[in-house]
């Protein structure tokens, strides 16, 4: 709920200023220019998201700690070069524009603008959890030997199907890190998703959900009208399109939020955050 008496912070006039400013150089401008527009713009998005959410709740991921705030960006690019690692042998997207840079230049620039992944889908899910007041409830997930192993080796047998199968089992890309890492972060005693579905609580998976479904409308609608741009090419599932994206590939952004939250977690723990609610708080 909105305080009458606290003001939209700074960072999101700096935000909106750079929205504002970058989307029009990046929708504007005609040849290669999205490498460079990208990342403010999509800082800019931040920005404002945050401001948003510290109004309506008096705290948000930058107020919580700038250290904390730039570590996600730190986190984000190697994060998602293992989705790029992936996609080597699945060839579900490629860069249209990409030939016209060396390999050292577009590792540089597509690292720069990988940066902004994690702390997008995180920022989006705390304006939702703003909205979403108390428990969701659904079924209960415990912890045991069993369902923890479980999960374990789906995992591994989902991301074995994926190399093996690319054309048929592709979309295992979004489920097989968190089914493989949310158990290994309870075993690690890193924080885990676990610790509210044991409980029947699903409010931080609903918030996921609806945070990267925002991230992922911005994203692709922002794509669409860049140069360079990615471009999708599946064996299946591929029409209709919203915008670059085929309309079935928008339910693979929710597992994706998850395998993020887990990914995550899983890098924090190893520097003794173990236990870390900056992003979630205690269940």
């Amino acid at each position: 709920m909105i305080d009458a008496a606290r003001k939209f912070p700074l960072q999101g006039w700096i935000g909106l200023a750079l929205v504002i400013v970058f989307w029009g150089l990046n929708w504007g401008l005609s040849g290669l220019r999205t490498q460079w527009t990208f990342f403010p713009l999509w800082l800019g998005y931040c920005l404002v998201i945050d401001a948003l959410v510290f109004l309506r709740t008096g705290t948000s991921l930058l107020s919580r700690g700038r250290k904390r705030f730039a570590g996600l960006f730190l986190a984000s690019a190697p994060l998602w070069w293992l989705f790029e690692l992936a996609n080597s042998r699945l060839q579900n997207w490629h860069y249209n524009g990409a030939e016209s840079f060396t390999v050292l230049q577009f590792w540089l620039w597509a690292t720069l603008n990988f940066t902004i992944v994690v702390p997008a889908v995180f920022e989006s899910a705390e304006l939702f959890r703003s909205f979403v007041k108390g428990p969701v409830r659904g079924p209960r997930i415990r912890p045991t030997r069993l369902s923890t192993i479980t999960f374990f080796l789906l995992g591994w047998g989902m991301l074995a199907l994926m190399i093996a199968w690319p054309r048929i089992f592709f979309p295992f890309v979004w489920f097989s890190l968190y089914f493989i890492l949310e158990p290994l972060n309870f075993w690690l005693g890193n924080r885990s998703l676990i610790e509210w579905a044991k409980t029947g609580d699903w409010q931080p998976v609903v918030t996921l959900w609806m945070g990267v479904l925002l991230t992922a409308f911005f994203w692709e609608m922002w794509n669409y009208l860049s140069f360079p741009k990615w471009v999708y090419s599946v064996a299946w599932g591929g029409w209709p399109h919203v915008f670059e994206m085929p309309l079935l590939g928008y339910g693979g952004y929710l597992p994706f939020s998850l395998e993020i939250f887990a990914m995550y977690h899983f890098v924090i723990g190893f520097f003794g955050n173990k236990k870390s609610d900056y992003v979630i708080p205690e269940p």
